[in-house]
């Protein structure tokens, strides 16, 4: 959830921590703070409410005076976002200040044993309870030293966490620690670098040490970088990995908008997830997490697919694909409820998890559970070396690279190709899809990032009229039937997220028992109605619609009639077979949120509540 940066070196830690958490705040940012060793060795703190700008504007004395130093920005957990309980937090002697990103599920109980001792506490945070508790196991025994006074915390705390911790009485040194959230450590030329991911160091090193699961590490100059376990205080040998990342991924490149560029760069990203996969002259799709496991695949009594939010749309899609084409019963489960339903699984099931980050933390829970009960476990995700990619015994990365707007778009097309290669090619392998369809069906797949091109040069600018006449809107409807019903689901979370509109995604069908009480000429309805796939019905839902002087914004095929001749607004797409139409449709809907939301002066990367990685449960 939030955002953690952490530096010592020779460089000004001011102005590397500043820019870092304006890299990393897309993953919180209701407040923001700073903590600096200045040259008496005294940590220097400021922190407010607010976004970084905020705390640059009270924090421009800091800039100049430290070597080292680290920062926060926060999605509120505990307590409301406000100056008291934003990070860093600094324990109750002022010589330990710590960021935190997770959730300690027990803070209450330690709280009080810290209370009954003489503690005292100014925040509602959960933060604040863990750096006291580093001071008590100094205090209690003089001969602690500081990273063993953190470990000794650490083993007494659950839920998750990813920290950073600095001691003014140990000049230059940063303890960090994890479990169950990210953090990177950037390795450079007599500096080193902390963060939540690597974006906030990428232009300074191209090497960097992914922290594991229940390890921590002490980071000086003078001593490097001292990887342990928490639990046992075992020396670790750190893996040092090449970063791929670039400093013009992460950047707007002259639009408006992170989320804005995002999906303009959906025809690259479906095709970079496509390259060394799908070769279209051999006619094969290559996929060594799915060949190397293909006898699990095959002999699966059912696929579980489990996901949250976008990415459970695009599970939802890849329900009716790999039913339809490789003929296996599929599931589709909220991670978030899926282990608290006491489920059913066997060694006999596949589970495929769903994250952009791979750190969703309700869907590692629910992995977890299923590893437990010895389920073969898929992952698809963004992130390399992320968490979800850890646990999983096979998996496919999306390569849709870095995706910074909150509302996940990019990543959502990109998730549906690789879902839909994986039903071809499980479809293929196991006779229910035949060569002349496949091959057919590979091409079109193929050709998908063209007509993506196509749709945002056709339909851009009229999206943008559209949008302008719905600013004053209050609710929306969305239907689809079949294929784009997940569709319609995913085109309502969109424009609710970012412009604060309430909107519902319904199946076509469903819209008599019960959404249509709701119709009237103010109610704006967004249905996709391309040819492929149940056009007569959607015609009758239309038909419907208008009866009761609904507002119809038509998302159609090239040279519809029908649907066109009813609708008020009418975007085109080109024509393609169903089980590719969600990815095509989804696109105009896309732009529709966006551009609603920029009329609305909403701002559209960091929407109110939301954070992109979902590291809480």
């Amino acid at each position: 959830m939030c955002g953690i940066v952490g530096y010592t070196g020779f460089q000004d830690a001011y102005d590397i921590v500043i820019n870092g958490l304006r890299r990393l705040e897309y993953r919180g940012y209701d407040s923001a703070g700073i903590v600096l060793e200045n040259a008496n060795n005294k940590l220097e703190v400021e922190k407010t409410k607010g976004k970084v700008d905020d705390l640059v504007n009270i924090s421009g004395q800091l800039k100049g005076i430290a070597k080292v130093g680290m920062g926060h920005t926060r999605w509120a957990t505990h307590g409301v976002p406000s100056d008291r309980n934003s990070h860093p937090h600094l324990s109750n002697n002022d010589k330990i200040a710590l960021v935190h990103n997770g959730i300690i599920e027990n803070y209450d109980t330690i709280k009080t044993m810290l209370t009954e001792k003489g503690f005292t506490f100014k925040s509602e945070t959960d933060t604040e309870v863990l750096v006291n508790l580093i001071q008590y196991f100094m205090d209690l025994n003089t001969e602690t030293d500081f990273p063993t006074a953190v470990r000794y915390a650490l083993n007494e705390v659950y839920g998750a966490y990813a920290i950073t911790v600095m001691h003014e009485d140990f000049p230059g040194v940063l303890v960090v620690g994890r479990l169950g959230s990210p953090l990177a450590i950037g390795i450079g030329e007599k500096e080193y670098f902390i963060a939540s991911d690597a974006s906030p160091f990428v232009e300074f090193t191209k090497e960097a040490i992914y922290l594991e699961e229940g390890h921590m590490a002490t980071i000086s100059l003078e001593n490097g970088v001292d990887i342990r376990t928490i639990n046992e205080n075992s020396k670790i040998e750190p893996e040092i990995q090449e970063l791929k990342l670039s400093l013009e991924q992460i950047e707007k490149g002259g639009y408006e908008h992170f989320m804005l560029k995002e999906i303009f760069e959906q025809p690259k990203s479906i095709h970079d997830t496509m390259r060394g996969r799908l070769i279209l002259n051999e006619g094969v799709i290559k996929m060594a997490g799915i060949w190397d496991h293909i006898e699990k695949f095959k002999n699966a009594n059912r696929i579980i697919i489990i996901a949250c939010g976008t990415s459970w749309h695009a599970g939802l899609i890849g329900e009716y694909l790999i039913e339809e084409y490789a003929r296996v019963p599929v599931e589709v489960e909220y991670a978030s409820e899926f282990r608290y339903r006491n489920p059913i699984i066997t060694d006999k099931d596949v589970v495929i998890a769903i994250s952009q980050s791979g750190e969703t933390a309700d869907t590692m829970a629910a992995l977890k559970l299923a590893k437990e009960k010895g389920a073969f476990i898929y992952g698809i995700c963004n992130v390399v070396d992320s968490s979800i990619a850890r646990i999983t015994d096979a998996g496919s990365y999306t390569h849709a690279g870095p995706e910074i707007g909150v509302a996940s778009t990019k990543a959502f097309t990109a998730q549906l190709t690789i879902l839909t290669l994986i039903a071809f090619k499980l479809g293929k392998h196991n006779g229910n899809l035949g060569n002349a369809d496949f091959m057919s069906l590979i091409a079109e797949l193929d050709a998908i990032p063209k007509k993506i091109e196509e749709v945002l040069s056709s339909t851009h600018e009229l999206v943008q009229n559209i949008a302008k006449d719905f600013v004053g809107a209050t609710n929306f409807l969305y239907l689809g039937r079949g294929y784009n019903y997940p569709a319609a689901l995913e085109g309502a979370l969109k424009l609710k997220e970012i412009s604060y509109i309430h909107a519902e995604g319904y199946p076509a069908a469903e819209m008599k028992h019960g959404p249509i009480a709701l119709i009237d000429e103010n109610m704006p309805i967004v249905i996709i109605a391309p040819k492929k796939g149940h056009y007569d019905k959607i015609v009758s839902n239309v038909q419907e619609i208008k009866a009761r002087k609904g507002k119809v914004i038509a998302v159609v095929n090239k040279g519809d009639t029908q649907v066109s001749a009813m609708a008020d607004y009418v975007i085109e797409i080109p024509e393609t077979s169903e089980c590719f139409s969600p990815i095509v449709a989804s696109v105009p809907l896309q732009l529709l949120a966006y551009y609603i939301a920029v009329y609305r002066g909403a701002n559209v990367d960091q929407p109110r509540n939301l954070a992109k990685s979902v590291t809480v449960e």
